[in-house]
């Protein structure tokens, strides 16, 4: 599991990175039918861009821990649920956005279950590994 967990959450970093410098370099026109929408917009995207680069290297700073720390994993997760609730109050109150968006938001719903489950278990797991420290004393 913690193989898993690792290459996951490397992965996640790795996209949201990807993804947050695209958003901070090409500012509104990074967002399909957006090009026209303005000054503010472009700055408010280039924004978010830059805190969802940070919010990359987060989850890549946290894959490189031994162990993982799960509370990180579950916090991080959390997050990017978050996100996919946020979308789907948007539909709920705006309608459908372009399909690319209704594909992220099924991804934003559907991975942080699978991080908190695999967080849980790589905790257990750890929990359950003998220390070094117990086993001098003789604890198991």
């Amino acid at each position: 599991m913690a193989g898993l967990l690792k290459w996951l959450a490397l992965a996640m970093g790795a996209a949201c990175v990807a993804i947050g410098a695209f958003h901070f370099a090409f500012g509104v026109d990074s967002v399909p039918g957006e090009g026209t929408a303005g000054a503010t917009v472009d700055s408010r995207e280039r924004f978010y861009g830059a805190v969802f680069l940070g919010y990359g290297l987060a989850w890549i700073r946290t894959a490189r821990r031994s162990p993982i720390p799960a509370t990180a994993v579950r916090l991080l997760a959390g997050i990017f649920l978050l996100g996919g609730l946020g979308r789907l109050l948007s539909l709920a109150v705006h309608g459908p956005p372009q399909s690319f968006q209704l594909a992220l938001t099924a991804l934003e719903l559907a991975l942080p279950p699978l991080y908190f489950w695999l967080a849980a278990a790589d905790e257990r797991a750890v929990a359950a590994r003998p220390s070094p420290r117990r086993a001098e004393r003789g604890l198991p």
